[in-house]
């Protein structure tokens, strides 16, 4: 018999990550939140092509094949750095075979590489 003061305890995450905040925002790994940190100090770089002038996150790209929409992914960062070049990138601990899938379709849809950090 359970007690009322019985206090839940949050289940473990799958994959064992853990959601970590920083600058305001909460990221869905202490990894993805540090990508995020090395990317505001690349900000600050004096090397104009390492430069990182800005950067977007969770990026949506809509995969359609024959007018039908098959699925959605996210990126998690598409940065635009200061010689020009966009790099869409991928913060990933774990490879699902679904997520191997989805990248291989947004790169073949869109003509892009996607970076895995």
């Amino acid at each position: 018999m359970r007690s009322k003061f019985f206090k839940y305890k949050a289940k473990k995450s799958k994959y064992g990550n853990k959601k970590t905040e920083y600058n305001g925002f909460l990221f869905d790994s202490k990894k993805e939140a540090g990508y995020c940190c090395t990317l505001d100090m690349l900000k600050k770089a004096i090397n104009k092509e390492d430069k990182v002038i800005s950067y977007e996150k969770q990026v949506p790209f809509q995969v359609v094949l024959n007018d039908k929409k098959i699925c959605k992914y996210y990126a998690d960062f598409k940065v635009t750095y200061g010689d020009g070049r966009i790099e869409i990138v991928d913060v990933k601990g774990v490879k699902t075979s679904i997520y191997r899938l989805k990248k291989k379709l947004v790169e073949a849809q869109y003509g892009i590489k996607i970076v895995e950090v």
